[in-house]
């Protein structure tokens, strides 16, 4: 299980991976698996799917091809504002029978012109019905729940303050592990870990990094999480945005000195958003791979 890996005090090196497209078939993101598997991923997440799709089999098939095939540890999305109590214990029978512990607790996004079921307003009323459905069921592994932090305000949120008070209930709880959404502004991040140190989060904090080759990409992330575009990102946009071969090569280069800057400060973890390009993801990995080795070394001294 992931919360494992506290114990061995390393550096975490993760991945995120979604489901292709209806339009697609599934074997297209066992390819790009194939290929994540030879960096050596502490875990991989899939996505349950865009837009609270309520149909898991093929975050599910993935999932178990990561954990089967790759022989890497898994992490399952589950977003719950579109489930009712029982989509989501059907849910979780699913995760038992095909042998996933690992689940990422979500709200999920709204979806225009779907009403919330209701049920779960908040991730913290899922991993609390998560802890209870484990309850009931001794017999079996308990699911290892991690949740999700955002290092800057969150879109619906008044302050960041009301944000970290609603992390601290994630935790407290049951979430062992938290995964940022993307910033591009590492003090931002830096700001936010002094937050969660003096409201007594104290599980592993993984800084979620992704690497922007396209400026139509950037857009849309910024307008759903409100990430801060710091003045060397936008001039960098502005610079190579019309050269596709440059921005990407110039967006890798920012990821990589992003999580320079955040191991050498001590971070616990980097989760990757791959975009399912594990070309981008090798980049990253051979230009890091070294900082991740020693990470553990220079802590203990």
């Amino acid at each position: 299980m992931i919360n494992e890996l506290t114990l061995s005090k390393k550096t975490i090196f993760s991945f995120e991976v979604f489901p292709p497209k209806k339009t697609m078939p599934i074997d297209s993101v066992f390819s790009t698996l194939d290929e994540l598997k030879d960096l050596n991923p502490d875990f991989i997440s899939v996505t349950f799917g865009a837009g609270g799709s309520e149909n898991c089999d093929n975050s599910i098939a993935i999932a178990k091809r990561i954990k089967d095939v790759c022989h890497v540890e898994p992490v399952i999305h589950m977003p719950c504002l579109n489930m009712t109590r029982a989509d989501a214990k059907f849910v979780l029978e699913q995760f038992k029978q095909a042998g996933i512990d690992n689940i990422l607790a979500l709200r999920g996004d709204k979806v225009e012109g779907k009403t919330p079921c209701g049920d779960f307003k908040h991730a913290d009323e899922l991993i609390r019905f998560i802890k209870d459905f484990d309850n009931e069921h001794p017999e079996k592994t308990s699911f290892n729940i991690l949740g999700a932090c955002y290092p800057e305000l969150h879109p619906e949120s008044s302050s960041v303050y009301d944000d970290i008070d609603f992390l601290k209930q994630k935790v407290d709880a049951g979430a062992t592990h938290l995964l940022s959404q993307l910033f591009f502004d590492n003090d931002q991040f830096y700001r936010f870990l002094e937050r969660c140190k003096i409201k007594g989060i104290n599980v592993p904090i993984e800084a979620g990094i992704m690497p922007v080759t396209n400026k139509k990409s950037i857009e849309r992330m910024v307008s759903l999480t409100n990430a801060k575009l710091p003045k060397k990102f936008t001039d960098m946009m502005a610079r190579y945005e019309a050269f596709p071969e440059a921005i990407r090569d110039a967006g890798i280069a920012y990821a990589i000195d992003q999580i320079v800057d955040l191991v050498t400060h001590g971070v616990q973890g980097i989760h990757l958003y791959t975009m399912n390009n594990p070309h981008i993801a090798r980049k990253i990995y051979e230009a890091t791979k070294s900082l991740f080795d020693v990470a553990p070394i220079i802590s203990e001294r």
